[in-house]
């Protein structure tokens, strides 16, 4: 089996992943992981912006793996759904730079899934919220989906001379807003905030069927992930 090594944003991505998969809990290396043999899973929080902290626990043993960008992604082209699965060929950042997954982890991965969305993956350093920036956010760039990691996560992997794929799946549709009440749900390194969302729900109740909603569609979306990399890693 490949050495291969799979990071999500939040911890929620990560252990919903982790069920699906049958990866059990890594304690001893040092950071939140998963994993079994050659195969590992972990979350480097929003943005990533704790994969160069994280790295050298996660990759120890593992020798240039194949870092693969997985988790939830919002839709940019309208005729996406939720739960619909995108595979990039490709990812433009938030300056504009365009990184491109390996190709023949690509190609492995789109025959694994030929229903798969490929094209162009924007990273964005903000939450791409409503239907209005989703709109200006396609029309800028082409790109179908739209999420807040994956170009981070593929520079910091070339720049460590590892193979790239990404697999996202979409937790919101583009002519569907996110509550910016729900924004804040999660803090920067993924973790959930109970008694935030405890407090949300007696402040803005009407906000709660979206919040279910968004919960249901994300884990569509992630079972979609986790049935292409179970048979990525099979």
């Amino acid at each position: 089996m490949s050495r291969i090594l799979i990071l999500t944003a939040v911890e929620l991505e990560a252990r919903a992943l982790a069920r699906h998969l049958e990866l059990p809990a890594l304690p001893t290396i040092g950071v939140p992981a998963f994993g079994r043999g050659t195969v590992r899973l972990a979350p480097v929080g929003l943005r990533a912006a704790l994969l160069a902290q994280r790295w050298p626990g996660l990759h120890l043993g593992l020798d240039q793996p194949l870092v693969i960008s997985a988790g939830v992604c919002g839709a940019l082209a309208p005729e996406l759904r939720a739960g619909d699965l995108v595979l990039p060929e490709s990812v433009i950042g938030p300056a504009a730079e365009r990184l491109n997954v390996t190709p023949t982890a690509y190609t492995r991965a789109a025959a694994l899934a030929p229903q798969a969305r490929s094209g162009t993956l924007a990273t964005s350093s903000e939450l791409v919220a409503t239907v209005a920036a989703k709109a200006a956010l396609h029309a800028r760039t082409g790109a179908v989906a739209v999420d807040m990691e994956s170009s981070v996560v593929l520079s910091f992997a070339a720049r460590a001379g590892c193979p790239t794929l990404v697999v996202r799946g979409v937790s919101d549709a583009a002519g569907e807003d996110v509550p910016a009440e729900l924004i804040g749900l999660v803090t920067e390194a993924g973790k959930l905030r109970p008694a935030r969302a405890l407090a949300l729900s007696v402040t803005r109740p009407s906000v709660l069927p979206r919040a279910f909603a968004l919960r249901h569609a994300t884990q569509r979306a992630l079972a979609a992930v986790a049935r292409l990399l179970a048979a990525f890693t099979a």
